[in-house]
């Protein structure tokens, strides 16, 4: 009998990823191609959609070569993706930007104008997005006050790719819901949010379920025309359901280039004090959690200015340096902070520098600093009353042992590590799974995925990871006015 998969295609921050997955959740072939985040100018950070695409349908038709050599029938596909892009098309569906990504934070003035109004808490309560730089909202205001652009149409990344593969403009729930744009208790488009934003209704994708599903019309060898593509969701929210994190008290906790922690819950809502997100899944699912925009970045720039050739044998270096960094607190925050400051302006700062004190000791500070943020967005989830007693890990970061070693013990807990970095390509193909009437419910996920490893915290780890915690929100803190000031007073800075 011949074995059935859905193809998950993530449009992640710096690759491509498609997995082919059966119904057990099981990935038999995985694919993958890499693109730049480019960015000239202070602030900016975008992709060439066309290079995305481009990439994209070579990773696509790669896997789907896989999949014939291994006698794999292809059921459909299925889409996710880093949330929060946004690009202009003309009203040829020509793209007259480029994409902008999370990390783009040229809408900063903005956002903090937003953010202090009246209507900034408002707006959080309703969308469930922060105001943030990140949020397509804020750009849509920047684009509105700095560029001549006229656009016939505003989407996502996603989005683009779907309308090349489908021949229709349309998002989704799970996307929509990170945009800022979406009212996420009516799921229709914010009538405050499109009035900020200076557009209308119509300049936007139509509105679909994550598990609606579109007719495949590109030409794509080895799949015929009229596939099922799944209209998909967010990488955040399907990584929850790509290591079967979607079961009450047990959180998802993915780290790549940046980092994220969600639990789920079956209504929207976000905390009082706005420090977390809420973004939708399917099936009435909703995530509630937040993202750090540091995550395995911070190794790569080490090894950058470090002059490393290899990420890896840096991360043995501060392997070999013991928890607290020989004295060396870091805020690692090279792009800004999203959870829990949702905060632009912090720069990065290594605090209790010494002669003594070299690379090893700077990288497993930064590593540390990661790892305490992550706890941050952790104890804020679980201020809304969401219990949090399992964490399953899973992303490119976990390679390393260093990762792993003190996320767990920043914490706190153990950490169910999933298969590899394929969590949100899996959850993509699951969700694909669940359109098709093959999976009984997003929940039964939780059944179908096991960790492949667990890593313990050491107890005197953790216990001097949570006695620093308490230090790291102190910094953040003093530091806070004094990040804003240097960042207005750096000559050339335009926001």
């Amino acid at each position: 009998m011949t074995t059935r998969v859905v193809l998950g295609v993530d449009l992640g921050s710096t690759a491509t990823k498609v997995v082919a997955a059966d119904s057990s959740a099981e990935v038999r072939v995985l694919a993958e191609r890499g693109y730049p985040m480019l960015g000239e100018h202070p602030g900016e950070a975008v992709h060439d959609p066309i290079q995305v695409l481009t990439a994209a349908l070579e990773a696509l038709t790669e896997c789907v070569v896989h999949c014939e050599q291994k006698g794999l029938e292809v059921a459909g596909l299925a889409l996710t993706g880093a949330m929060h892009t946004l690009m202009a098309l003309d009203a040829d569906n020509t793209p007259l930007t480029h994409a902008l990504s999370w990390a783009d934070n040229r809408a900063a003035d903005q956002a903090a104008r937003i953010k202090a109004s009246p209507a900034g808490s408002a707006l959080h309560h309703a969308t469930g997005t922060p105001v943030h730089p990140f949020a397509p909202l804020s750009k849509l205001v920047w684009f509105q006050e700095k560029s001549t652009v006229r656009a016939a149409k505003w989407c996502s990344l996603k989005d683009f790719v779907l309308l090349h593969l489908t021949g229709r403009l349309a998002t989704e729930h799970s996307y929509a819901s990170g945009s800022g744009l979406m009212n996420m208790r009516t799921l229709d488009w914010h009538p405050e949010s499109l009035r900020l934003a200076g557009i209308t209704a119509d300049q936007l994708p139509e509105l679909l379920a994550p598990t609606d599903v579109l007719p495949l019309t590109a030409n794509i060898d080895g799949l015929p025309t009229g596939l099922p593509v799944v209209a998909g969701g967010g990488d955040g929210p399907l990584a929850n359901l790509g290591v079967g994190a979607v079961v009450p008290g047990m959180a998802a906790l993915s780290l790549g280039t940046s980092g994220a922690l969600r639990v789920v819950r079956d209504e929207p809502g976000i905390d009082e004090h706005c420090r977390v997100f809420c973004y939708a899944i399917g099936d009435g699912l909703w995530v509630l959690g937040g993202a750090v925009s540091n995550g395995g970045s911070v190794a790569k720039w080490a090894a950058e200015a470090f002059g490393a050739n290899d990420i890896g044998d840096l991360l043995v270096e501060a392997e070999s340096v013991p928890p607290g960094a020989r004295g060396l607190l870091a805020l690692p925050y090279l792009l800004g902070e999203r959870a829990p400051w949702w905060d632009p302006d912090p720069r990065a700062m290594i605090i209790g520098l010494r002669r003594e004190h070299g690379r090893a000791e700077i990288v497993r500070a930064l590593v540390e600093g990661v790892g305490q943020q992550l706890a941050l967005v952790r104890d804020a989830v679980a201020a809304t009353g969401a219990a949090i007693d399992r964490v399953r890990a899973t992303g490119g970061a976990f390679r390393s042992p260093v990762w792993a070693d003190v996320v767990s013990a920043c914490l706190g807990t153990d950490l169910e590590l999933a298969e590899d970095s394929e969590g949100s390509g899996l959850g993509a193909a699951l969700l694909g799974w669940r359109a098709l009437g093959e999976l009984s419910s997003l929940r039964a996920a939780a059944d179908l995925v096991e960790p492949v490893g667990i890593v313990r915290p050491h107890p005197a780890n953790a216990a001097r990871s949570a006695a620093a915690r308490p230090v790291v929100e102190r910094a953040y803190e003093a530091l806070r006015t004094l990040s804003a000031e240097l960042t207005d007073a750096v000559a050339g800075v335009e926001r």
